[in-house]
């Protein structure tokens, strides 16, 4: 059966010509111009959403906010995020409310297609490729080093201050402070944390990384929490025997 490809962009050439490109490869491909109506279809649609490609500034409701929704109600179909927009930081959010790619306008056609054929082989009919990693403990507050935190109030605070975390920032934090000591490879934390394809190639990982030790570590260039295990992964150590980084973290 084809593959059912949901295309949200209120530019009507853009959408139209995106549509027909589609169509040529002999995809199936519903077009929308706004996130209400993308939402609706999802919901309701009889035929099921392989894959949308997503615009992000669409009238009323962002795809920000369409992204959102479509992972808070538990659906993990992929998402392939288009914008303008080339900041760091709004590639950053993308991947923040769960898009698995992002493509800044303008974009090569031949990309777009490629990244639509990669987003449908690894995450086949909108499922996720799942690891079995070992059931961890619930940890709801913590502290260690600087650091305290309450993950049920969503409060965090470094040498008695509190400091403004993403909700995705603490749940990565949550899943390393609920499984210590172990090494947790990139994979895991796309399936876990994210609740994407594991196979996906995306510096999602490494930016949240990179934030959560500026956040908790004393030097993040540095780390003495939060490890790099070179060519397998990260591990979380909740208490350093030293104040001193490790020499092979990085």
């Amino acid at each position: 059966m084809r593959a059912h490809i949901l295309v949200v962009e209120d530019e009507r050439h853009l959408g139209v010509g995106i549509k027909y490109n589609l169509e040529a490869e002999d995809y199936r491909v519903s077009l929308v111009e706004d996130g209400p109506s993308a939402l609706q279809l999802i919901e309701h649609s009889s035929n099921a959403i392989d894959l949308i490609v997503l615009d992000l500034m669409l009238p009323g409701m962002s795809g920000y906010t369409v992204c959102e929704q479509i992972r808070e109600s538990g659906n993990t179909t992929p998402v392939l995020m288009l914008s303008a927009r080339t900041l760091s930081e709004d590639r950053a959010r993308g991947f923040d409310v769960g898009a698995n790619q992002y493509m800044s306008k303008p974009f090569d056609l031949y990309e777009l297609i490629s990244r639509v054929k990669n987003l449908l082989q690894t995450s086949p009919a909108g499922t996720v490729a799942r690891v079995a990693p070992p059931a961890p403990e619930t940890v709801d507050t913590i502290a260690f080093g600087r650091v305290e935190a309450d993950f049920r109030t969503h409060q965090v605070s470094v040498d008695g201050q509190p400091i403004k975390m993403t909700p995705k920032e603490l749940r990565l934090l949550r899943y390393f402070v609920e499984n210590p000591e172990r090494v947790i490879n990139r994979s895991e934390l796309l399936t876990q944390v994210w609740e994407m394809s594991g196979n996906l190639q995306t510096r999602a990982v490494d930016q949240f990384i990179a934030r959560l030790r500026k956040a908790i570590e004393p030097s993040p260039a540095e780390p003495v929490h939060l490890l790099t295990v070179r060519d397998a992964g990260y591990r979380f150590v909740l208490e350093p025997e030293t104040l001193e980084p490790e020499a092979s973290a990085s």
